[in-house]
């Protein structure tokens, strides 16, 4: 199989709400070759695939632990504390939304696509900002009496303190591919699930260059001439700049030794 997860951290009003979006292939590409597809309207039951989730995630922080690679406040030290926290855990039902794109797989990628590079929060929902306060828009979760944006104000301590929550560490990767579409694998898998599916090759856009990206967003031509404006800027080679300006004022003959 293959599958895509994007890691969200933040909710409508900056708190921690760690989660993660996956897309999942409708089948898989067998040993042979072949195609496999999931039945119609059914990839995983959802219940038995909540607890699975559960068990796997609380055994593999347990395992971190042992390995001291976990950071603790003091009430979670000792063993029989750890053990009452991590049945604490087990107790309560894990929620696992699992549904087929209702408007096909294009839509769910473009959904998905607006959200891998953005930070927690919009310039768009931004209101108002001053030395002392930050005010900006959110919408409610779902179950809410009302649905509508309502206005939140923090102040400027608050506002920083949550948005840097979600500044991932150095070298955390927000994207992460596996299966079918794993880096290490996806030049060759995918081109045998395109064979097995009968599938054309992608159409690969040539790299657009900054002149052209340039002239296509502002209508600018940055090689038009700035004087004649008919002849083009050609761009032989960028000579250096000196790291350090030589002493031209005249110092007079050399003082005799």
């Amino acid at each position: 199989m293959g599958f895509t997860l994007v890691l969200h951290t933040w909710s409508q009003t900056l708190t921690q709400h760690p989660h993660v979006h996956g897309l999942v292939t409708g089948g898989a590409l067998q040993q042979t070759g072949q195609w496999k597809s999931a039945k119609p309207g059914f990839l995983f039951p959802v219940q038995a695939l909540s607890r699975v989730f559960k068990a796997k995630y609380l055994d593999a922080l347990t395992s971190l632990r042992t390995q001291h690679a976990l950071t603790l406040t003091a009430k979670w030290q000792t063993d029989a504390q750890w053990n009452a926290f991590i049945a604490a855990l087990r107790k309560p039902s894990w929620v696992v939304y699992l549904k087929p794109p209702l408007a096909g797989p294009e839509q769910v990628l473009e959904y998905l696509a607006r959200y891998t590079h953005r930070v927690a929060i919009s310039n768009e929902r931004l209101i108002s900002v001053d030395d002392t306060e930050v005010r900006f828009r959110y919408r409610p979760p779902h179950g809410s009496a009302t649905h509508e944006k309502k206005v939140l104000r923090l102040s400027s301590e608050e506002f920083l303190r949550r948005f840097l929550l979600h500044v991932l560490p150095q070298g955390f990767k927000r994207i992460r591919h596996y299966g079918l579409t794993a880096n290490r694998n996806k030049a060759t898998k995918l081109a045998a699930c395109r064979a097995a599916l009968n599938a054309p090759a992608p159409i690969v856009r040539a790299a657009e260059s900054a002149d052209a990206f340039l002239l296509r967003v502002t209508g600018h031509d940055a090689t038009l001439c700035r004087h004649c404006k008919e002849g083009s800027l050609i761009v032989i080679r960028h000579l250096p700049r000196p790291t350090r300006l030589p002493d031209l004022r005249a110092t007079g003959p050399p003082t005799p030794s």
